[in-house]
């Protein structure tokens, strides 16, 4: 057995001896518990540098945290930011899905592909399907693959393209959407650890997404047509295996045209309607009080409910378009349905909610993240290098757990405020670990879809088993880490904004000592 299969296996053993990401936070819960009454008792503190303020750890067993813990259990729930952010979104989101609009939008755009641009189509409609959730998985992969098949093309190399594009680049997207909403809404809480004012908008990541996209496509388009298909030679189909075409079941009807049309007009009045409100004299989307680029913070703060509103009225015009939806019936049936597709999410908010708030009670997440980064300080590490740090602990962990917000809800707390004061804002924060969470997902046997992948390869290769897939993807991840790294750093280098009003670095206010106090 050769050294990297045997280092597969051991992150294999390893991986399944992981508790549910429900319990996972149940023992950091524990684990914090045990902790915030060492610090308690050991007197650990430190000077907040934005507010002057002494922080002292305080232990989450004293009478007034038994209190918050007990009494407070609902208020905690319902204030972690995500939750209903996210609840917002699916609303609108579960009616372009369950519609059908989401899924013929994404057969449309690859059914029509040029065969020369083939493979950067299907990256790009992999990357834009993540506003789809789960559908992205079961539809854009093995579609992709009947593609390149009924193109003359190997179609596991058109599967490993579509998984690439929608698992390795899940950081990359041309719009925001419910993931954006997820991540940074955690991101907020864990800023104001340090600056209780400070605000994130579900836009604070749009520049860097979009440059996500324009990077990893060239490098999927190259080694899928390079490296992947010509090793995986020219297809044969196996006994059993009848060679495809695309069925007329694939093809769009004239129902799934018209509702495409319907959509599209109700989509351009969404962002005509979103304009006006914005042009118009006391515009609620506009703060001339504010500095200029602070200005527009209102309206980036509105994508939210933009996104939700759009979703659900370009998905009604698709429904009403396809006949997909016969009454308002249909619609609500659809919200709720979405709903109940979020419980596992919602199970894992409620100890993840609680071991944010917790930590946030304890003290300790501010304590830690001043004096880490007084200590990096003295280290003098370049921002770049800083950031590259937050981009391989996240891949890391990303080998072991598959949910980015319950990796991203354990490390902003710490990571988020320690880079602060290190003069990086949290978007760039964010960024980073957002990087380093799209890369080992097509890796790891561990990651929750890839079981389901290998089904689809194995519909056209009996004989494809789990090193073939892994073989296979491992190409990709390892350019995808090489590229990501390279770059964050030059986003850093090159201090580009990461979104409307969103820079690289964060300031410490003018009257505030740059450096930590320990």
């Amino acid at each position: 057995m050769s050294v990297a299969s045997r280092a597969l296996n051991a992150v294999e053993r390893i991986g399944n001896k992981l508790p549910d990401p429900v319990f996972l936070f149940l023992w950091l819960i524990l684990g914090l518990i045990v902790l915030s009454m060492v610090g308690a008792g050991l007197g650990w503190s430190a000077i907040n540098p934005v507010t002057g303020e002494q922080l002292t750890a305080e232990s989450l067993i004293s009478p007034a945290n038994l209190e918050r813990l007990i009494i407070g259990m609902p208020r905690t729930l319902a204030d972690f930011p995500p939750l209903g952010i996210v609840i917002t979104i699916i609303y609108g989101a579960s009616v372009a899905e369950r519609t059908g609009m989401f899924a013929t939008a994404i057969r449309g755009a690859l059914l029509n592909a040029p065969k020369s641009i083939l493979t950067p189509v299907i990256v790009i409609t992999g990357m834009v399907s993540h506003h789809a959730s789960d559908a992205s998985y079961v539809v854009v992969i093995p579609l992709a693959a009947v593609i390149f098949a009924a193109a003359g093309r190997h179609p596991l190399a058109g599967l490993a393209a579509g998984f690439a594009a929608v698992s390795g680049g899940y950081a990359g997207n041309l719009f925001p959407g419910a993931s954006d909403a997820l991540i940074l809404g955690i991101t907020e809480p864990a800023a104001q650890l340090i600056d209780p004012s400070y605000s994130v908008n579900i836009a604070g990541n749009w520049f860097f997404i979009v440059g996500v996209v324009f990077v990893f496509t060239p490098i999927v388009w190259f080694l899928t047509d390079r490296v992947i298909e010509p090793r995986l030679g020219k297809w044969t189909p196996s006994a059993g295996v009848a060679a495809p075409a695309t069925s007329e079941k694939q093809l769009l009807t004239v129902d799934e045209k018209r509702g495409l049309k319907f959509a599209g007009l109700a989509l351009l009045g969404m962002i005509a309607l979103w304009t006006l409100i914005t042009l118009l004299p006391n515009s609620p989307f506009v703060d001339p009080a504010a500095e200029p680029e602070q200005r527009f913070n209102p309206l980036y703060r509105s994508l939210v409910a933009f996104f939700a509103a759009t979703f659900f009225i370009t998905g009604g015009a698709y429904g009403v378009g396809s006949r997909s939806i016969q009454s308002h019936h249909d619609l609500v049936r659809m919200m709720r349905e979405g709903i109940e597709q979020l419980a596992p999410y919602i199970v894992l908010a409620f100890f993840a909610a609680h071991f944010v708030a917790m930590f946030n009670w304890s003290g300790l997440g501010p304590i830690l993240a001043v004096n880490a980064a007084a200590g990096f300080q003295t280290l003098s590490l370049p921002a770049p290098l800083l950031l590259i740090c937050v981009v391989l602990i996240s891949c890391f962990f990303d080998l072991f757990i598959g949910s980015a917000s319950a990796k991203w809800s354990a490390l902003a707390p710490v990571v988020v405020p320690m880079f602060m004061l290190l003069g990086i804002s949290p978007e760039m924060t964010t960024a980073a670990y957002r990087m380093g969470d799209s890369v080992t997902n097509i890796a790891t046997p561990l990651m929750s879809y890839f079981p389901l992948i290998l089904t689809f390869a194995q519909r056209w290769d009996p004989k494809f088993g789990l090193g073939s897939l892994m073989a296979t993807m491992l190409p990709y991840a390892g350019a995808f880490l090489i590229a990501g790294l390279i770059m964050v750093a030059g986003w850093v280098a090159f201090d580009l904004p990461l979104g409307p009003g969103v820079g690289v670095h964060y300031e410490l206010p003018a009257h505030i000592v740059a450096s930590p106090a320990p």
